[in-house]
This record gives C-alpha cells, sequence and structure tokens, in this order.
C-alpha cells in the first residue's frame, strides 16, 4: 500500500464520485475521502466505491468525511463543489454563489490541508481557479485548475472519429479558457506522433474545433447533464501524475506571472506536472492569430473576475 498518499474529494456528485472511483481503479493512492453538503450522499457513494476495491489492484481506503475535518493532511484535494446556472440566474448570481462555496471549501483545506495541492474543477474554472489562489495566498505552483486535460481528450476523440484510426495515441493541446473561448492547437497536435495537417484536411480541422467547443454542450442536450466520466479520468490523470512525480505535460489553469505577456490571471497553458504541483510553465511561440485568441480568452475570464470584484468579494 501507498501509505501517505491521500486524496480529499470536496463534491460527491457525478464527477466528484467519479474520479473517485476511476483513482481506486487505478489503485493511485492509499486512502480517498469523499466530502459533500449532503453527508448521505458521501456515505452512501463512499460504501459503492469502497466495495469495488476488491477487484482494484491496490487496497484503496474509501471513507465519507463526517465533517471537513475529515480531510486533514491530504496531498491533493480536488474541489468539485458548485451550483449549475438556472435560467433565473444572472452570470453575476452564479459568478459570486459559487465563489462563496470555493471560499468557504477552502477555508476548510488551508486549516486542515495546510500543505495540500489544490486541483480546481469547478466551474466557471478559470475564475475559481484564480479565487483559490486569492483564498489560499499560497504559492501558485499548488493551484492547479483542470480544463485542458478534458478539452485536450475531447478534442483527441474528435480527431479519432474523423480519421479512425490511432486511438490512445492521439495528442491534443488546447490553451485559452475552459469554455467557448478555448484554443485548440492543431498544429502541435498528433495521431501517433503524426502530424495534424499531414492527415487532416482545413475543413475537417474547423470542424473537428468546432465540435471540441461545444463538447460539454452536446453531452447535456443527450443527458440532461453535465458530463462526468471524462472529467473524472481528467482529475485522475493529472493527481496520478502529481503523486507519482511523472512530470506530465498538461495544459492546465495556472496563475500567470508574465508568462504570455500577462499578469494575476488564470488561464490554460501547458505546464509540467510532477511532485510539486506546477514543475514548469511551458510558454509556447504563439503567431499573431492565437496572440489575439489568447486575448479575446484573457479578457473574458478577466471580465468574470472584475465581476467579483465589484461586488466587494475580495474585500
Amino acid at each position: 500500500m501507498m501509505v501517505g498518499r491521500k486524496v480529499g474529494i470536496v463534491g460527491a456528485g457525478f464527477v466528484g464520485a467519479t474520479a473517485a472511483y476511476t483513482l481506486t481503479m487505478l489503485g493511485t493512492c492509499h486512502e480517498v475521502v469523499l466530502y459533500d453538503i449532503n453527508p448521505d450522499v458521501a456515505k452512501g457513494k463512499a460504501i459503492d466505491i469502497g466495495q469495488s476495491t476488491s477487484y482494484s489492484p491496490q487496497g484503496t481506503i474509501v471513507t465519507a468525511a463526517e465533517s471537513a475535518a475529515d480531510l486533514k493532511d491530504c496531498d491533493i484535494v480536488v474541489i468539485t463543489a458548485g451550483v449549475p446556472r438556472r435560467s433565473e440566474m444572472t452570470r453575476a448570481d452564479l459568478l459570486m454563489i459559487n465563489a462563496k462555496i470555493m471560499k468557504d471549501v477552502v477555508g476548510n483545506i488551508v486549516k486542515y490541508s495546510p500543505d495540500a495541492i489544490i486541483l480546481c474543477v469547478s466551474n466557471p474554472l478559470d475564475v475559481m481557479t484564480y479565487v483559490v489562489h486569492k483564498m489560499t495566498g499560497w504559492d501558485r505552483n499548488r493551484i492547479i485548475g483542470m480544463a485542458g486535460a478534458l478539452d485536450g481528450a475531447r478534442m483527441a476523440y474528435q480527431i479519432h472519429k474523423k480519421v479512425g484510426y490511432g486511438s490512445g495515441q492521439t495528442r491534443a493541446m488546447i490553451i485559452g479558457d475552459h469554455g467557448l473561448n478555448m484554443i485548440p492547437c492543431p498544429e502541435i497536435s498528433a495521431v501517433g506522433g503524426v502530424p495534424l495537417d499531414q492527415i487532416i484536411s482545413q475543413k475537417d480541422m474547423e470542424d473537428i474545433i468546432d465540435r471540441t467547443k461545444e463538447g460539454g454542450a452536446e453531452i447535456v442536450k443527450h443527458l440532461g447533464t453535465s458530463a462526468y466520466y471524462a472529467p473524472g479520468r481528467s482529475i485522475a490523470v493529472m493527481v496520478q501524475a502529481i503523486l507519482d512525480d511523472s512530470r506530465l505535460v498538461m495544459p492546465s489553469s495556472v496563475l500567470l506571472k508574465g508568462e504570455y505577456g500577462y499578469n494575476d490571471i488564470t488561464v490554460g497553458v501547458p505546464v509540467v506536472l510532477g511532485a510539486n504541483g506546477i514543475e514548469n510553465i511551458i510558454e509556447l511561440e504563439l503567431n499573431d492569430e492565437v496572440k489575439a485568441k489568447f486575448k479575446v480568452s484573457v479578457d473574458s475570464i478577466q471580465e468574470n473576475i472584475n465581476i467579483l470584484k465589484d461586488n466587494n468579494f475580495f474585500d
């Protein structure tokens, strides 16, 4: 057993529970703790996942937190908590509600797991990751937003659907915000190491990009709820990279301090994930067209951060 590898997951909904189940099936960590505003949901899912461990490669312990104190001494805490936007809500309403939830969650993490790395999954992703930074004051390497891992997986899925081969060999890079302003980068994406522009037409590439951007909405249309298998697996990939110190290159939402020409903004860029969280931020050379798209993406995130500032959230 990998004693000391403890992962807390705040929010035992579909995404949080799927992440917990995936980590358990992979044998990534010694202990997974589920914490939810509804204790019965966390307890029921912890029991169900725990009963699945007889068939997993490691004897992972899965428990439900009776209180936030049970998140004590986690190596990584994954935050999936938040509410979806309802029809009567304005964007400002949603931002304030989820930011307040985040403030409460982060306060507990700081108190009970002060040495943890935080992986933020709550939406709007880039803005909530920024909130975590402001609430903790921690070094930026310890706070990571899960965005590109999911968006890249969605792009890889669309590429495979188009070409019909290379499943598991497709690598897709996406930067920018976790939303409609995301920027797929086909010029540095490949199937089995073969550049996309060698096997996919420009027209097909544009279709892939459009479908990637609408990937989450397409699932909601069919299910009536948002995705959870792909997000759960994406969380597990990032958690495993940190715990194993594998130094995996993964686009993630991080706080920029001069990189790409921006300061004090959280946005998706390629990073190296390892034992310290963000080991390195990789600066791509962007052409003028991509720079302009990146600015649109950053501006959209900043606009939402400004809503919080205008409502005195950070005071």
